[in-house]
């Protein structure tokens, strides 16, 4: 016996410019932006959350430095 499964549909707005620019990069890979969502979704399930790191891209002045370019920045203050 076979079990069918439903398929949903998922709506999203976005800027033309980034549409534009994601279908060609999709294009240029070999598939569509429908199906790069689809591996996105099947991804983030397989690893439970988001298949990529997310971290915000404020500087973070406590970042470990390597020894010359703490020296350097204590030269330049």
């Amino acid at each position: 016996m076979e079990v069918s499964k439903m398929a949903s549909t998922i709506q999203i707005r976005v800027d033309d410019d980034l549409k534009s620019k994601s279908d060609q990069l999709f294009k240029d890979l070999g598939t569509d932006t429908t199906s790069a969502i689809r591996m996105f979704l099947t991804q983030a399930v397989a690893y439970n959350g988001f298949p990529f790191e997310i971290k915000r891209t404020v500087h973070n002045p406590y970042t470990s430095m390597i020894e010359d370019e703490m020296l350097q920045r204590l030269e330049q203050s």
